[in-house]
């Protein structure tokens, strides 16, 4: 069973320490029940004002067998430095201070209603965490996807899995091991982590219902702001199943993909499960169909649940490695060659 670190800080670690009142804290924990990502990425603040430079080891010195009275010649490693950028998600929520009021008018009744910009800001970083390209979207940052979208060519190909999928309405089954020396998600130097909320107070609006955008009313506004990146600085603890057929996936294997054995692929690809925070990422239909499989397999041992004390969340793990659900990754794919 693979062991899960703590030793590294997750949104909510961080947003604790920076928030003593629980404010910010509370937003956090909002978003980990609709992200379940956010339970284990583990967040480091950039060395730059728009992002994070890393110096990644690209090759090991070559030892040398010495003989008596022979020589050694000196020798050294290789790195190579990789820039990543952050990218700056933003929303306005207003509301008509008439219906505030009838209410309340408090910042909490406030926030029950805003919840769905706080799902739509949840659901976009997921998107973009996994599909996020800077090429065709250079406001965005870049995501798993497009660094692992080859497997044929670069060097981590060797750890992109084909599940035989030929069409183009494939899946993804993600597992990363979420470290400092591994992967994690950056921050802008010198700034605050996770989903920045400011009351903006009550605003005088234009109304521009009747055409003119002569009318006025008055609404309080709330402002979101959430900047984060990615930094990918060893491959090697990042596995991508993809072509995952989802029209063939059947509970009996009689056609399709094999998700229990794909996953057990995947585990062994990983250096040293223990290096980091482990976790497997996959749509709401996957994971049921993984818990299908094992299920005809007689394998029931392979697949545990789990509720975390003081949590009503549950959790399913593979070998002791948690299942996350990850509703962007219901989108269909086309096939990675």
């Amino acid at each position: 069973m693979a062991v899960l670190k703590a030793s590294n800080p997750t949104l909510l670690d961080l947003a604790k320490r920076q928030d003593p009142d629980g404010k910010i804290a509370g937003i956090v924990e909002m978003l980990n029940e609709t992200n379940e990502v956010l339970d284990d990425m583990v967040w480091v603040e950039g060395n730059l004002p728009t992002g994070n430079r890393t110096t990644i080891r690209s090759g090991l010195p070559a030892p040398t067998w010495r003989k008596l009275y022979g020589g050694v010649q000196p020798n050294k490693s290789t790195t190579v430095q990789v820039t990543d950028n952050v990218g700056n998600l933003e929303a306005y929520a207003e509301i008509d201070k008439d219906l505030a009021d009838l209410n309340g008018g408090s910042a909490m009744w406030r926030l029950s209603e805003e919840m769905s910009f706080i799902e739509g800001l949840s659901q976009e970083m997921a998107a973009t965490l996994f599909y996020g390209n800077e090429d065709t979207a250079p406001e965005e940052f870049t995501g798993l996807g497009p660094r692992f979208n080859d497997i044929s060519g670069p060097e981590n190909a060797d750890n992109i899995i084909d599940a035989g999928g030929t069409n183009t309405d494939n899946n993804t089954i993600w597992l990363v091991v979420w470290g400092e020396n591994t992967c994690h998600g950056i921050i802008p130097k010198g700034s605050i982590a996770g989903l920045q909320v400011t009351d903006k107070g009550l605003v005088t609006l234009e109304d521009a219902s009747d055409g003119s955008n002569t009318g006025r009313m008055e609404a309080y506004r709330t402002h979101y702001q959430w900047k984060a990146g990615l930094t990918v600085r060893d491959w090697r603890y990042i596995v991508r199943i993809a072509n995952i057929d989802k029209s063939l996936l059947a509970p009996a294997h009689a056609s399709g993909a094999d998700l229990p054995d794909l996953m057990f692929q995947a585990m062994r690809l990983i250096p040293n499960l223990n290096s980091g925070r482990p976790a497997f990422y996959m749509s709401r239909d996957v994971a049921t169909m993984v818990a299908r499989q094992v299920a005809v397999d007689g394998a029931s041992s392979f697949l545990t649940s789990e509720t975390n004390a003081g949590d009503i969340r549950w959790t399913e793990r593979f070998h002791g490695i948690p299942i996350r659900r990850c509703d962007a990754l219901s989108a269909d794919e086309a096939r990675v060659t």
